[in-house]
């Protein structure tokens, strides 16, 4: 809870994964990917109740070992490969109704921290935004990049009649990282989505922002825990 507003956590994590086939549950140095998630939300000043929205018993039985809530199993109509998140999401929100916020915490983010799923907490209360977003700085301006036409052309990202020869010339530019989206209840029932013109953002530092969709991403993660570049739950800050 924050200043008397009510905060749900909610994990949404299906069965179907192309990119890596059992994402959800494999192994990152020692427990389960979905683990580093659940243990965040449970380090969280603010998350009332963290609950999984899911409709695979292997990830259902995984995380109750780890103590986080099953309090539904998800429809299979809204687990498939098309099923846009925010469906199942405000599914889950109809299932546990009377919360002022949702904070949206996906497991292919293992990295982030509970100061980071704070921070985004109080930045979209203290800001009175109705949403508010993680994101992470680019890799590279985006007025380098191109989309490659039929014939193999290259046509730039951006239009733009100056070019950008140095990284430093170019603005900062940030991108949504996927680690924690808060946002008001009411106001997502109505826009059905957290990025609008009034959404708020906190920026995460690249270590903390990795996105595991391969097997290479979750080696990357492994390395950066392993190299203690991450703080793990119960060390000191």
């Amino acid at each position: 809870m924050i200043n008397d507003h009510s905060v749900l956590g909610v994990i949404l994590a299906r069965r179907g994964s192309k990119g890596l086939p059992r994402k959800n549950v494999r192994d990152l140095a020692g427990k389960p990917l979905i683990a580093w998630t659940i243990e965040a939300g449970y380090e969280s000043e603010y998350l009332d109740r963290l609950i999984l929205s899911s409709d695979d018993e292997e990830i259902m039985e995984v995380v109750e070992e780890y103590g986080c809530d099953v309090p539904f199993r998800r429809p299979a109509e809204l687990a498939e490969d098309d099923t846009p998140s925010m469906d199942a999401l405000l599914h889950a929100l109809d299932q546990m109704p009377d919360h002022d916020y949702v904070v949206l915490l996906q497991p292919t983010s293992p990295l982030r921290t509970a100061e980071d799923v704070d921070a985004t907490i109080e930045r979209c209360h203290q800001t009175e935004a109705p949403a508010c977003a993680t994101v992470t700085e680019t890799d590279e301006p985006p007025q380098w990049m191109h989309t490659l036409n039929d014939e193999h052309r290259l046509e730039p990202v951006l239009d733009s009649d100056e070019a950008v020869t140095r990284r430093q010339e170019a603005p900062t530019t940030y991108v949504l990282n996927g680690a924690v989206y808060v946002g008001r209840t009411d106001w997502l029932r109505e826009t059905r989505d957290f990025v609008t013109d009034p959404t708020r953002a906190h920026v995460m530092p690249r270590k903390r922002s990795a996105d595991v969709d391969t097997a290479l991403d979750l080696a990357w993660c492994e390395w950066l825990v392993n190299h203690k570049h991450i703080r793990t739950i119960g060390e000191d800050s």
